[in-house]
């Protein structure tokens, strides 16, 4: 069953995917909704990547970025960034440690979602955000996919200022 809170996650989700793309330069190669073939594949897909159903991008996302991320288990406004980031690829779990000042060791314990449920959910968001973006410079598919990447953290941005 989906709860709201996921629901809502990946509404922002979709705002930030959209449908099918295969883009030359996506080492990701063809992917739909945001989920690459590979990882459609690995979890049971076998349809043309066009056609991927949204539902199964939905279950897909719940299992493996959601659910993997303890994401019912954070602040709303956090888990929604730590979703993202983990859909679209950084370091979710050793960001979020940076950010609230605990050990970064990578594990989502006990102790780090503690510390996320102490902290200042903007601070949070606003450091989860520059470091992403510290990461996508340094990517070498920023010339192509910059201005994209860069829209979604501002989107994120202005998301968690609400």
């Amino acid at each position: 069953m989906m709860n709201h809170r996921f629901n809502e996650a990946f509404e922002m989700l979709m705002g930030h995917e959209g449908g099918y793309v295969n883009h030359p330069n996506d080492p990701g190669g063809a992917t739909c909704y945001g989920i690459t073939e590979r990882v459609a594949r690995e979890n049971g897909y076998t349809g043309v990547m066009r056609h991927l159903p949204l539902e199964t991008a939905r279950n897909i996302a719940r299992r493996l970025w959601w659910d993997r991320y303890l994401c019912d288990d954070l602040p709303s406004s956090i888990a929604l960034q730590i979703f993202d980031i983990a859909f679209n690829g950084g370091h979710p779990v050793r960001w979020l440690q940076l950010a609230i000042g605990v050990n970064a060791d990578g594990i989502m314990g006990p102790l780090t979602l503690q510390a996320a449920h102490q902290a200042d959910p903007r601070q949070v968001i606003l450091r989860l955000n520059a470091y992403r973006l510290t990461y996508y410079t340094a990517l070498k598919n920023w010339p192509h996919f910059g201005r994209g990447w860069a829209n979604r953290v501002a989107g994120n941005l202005l998301r968690g200022a609400q």
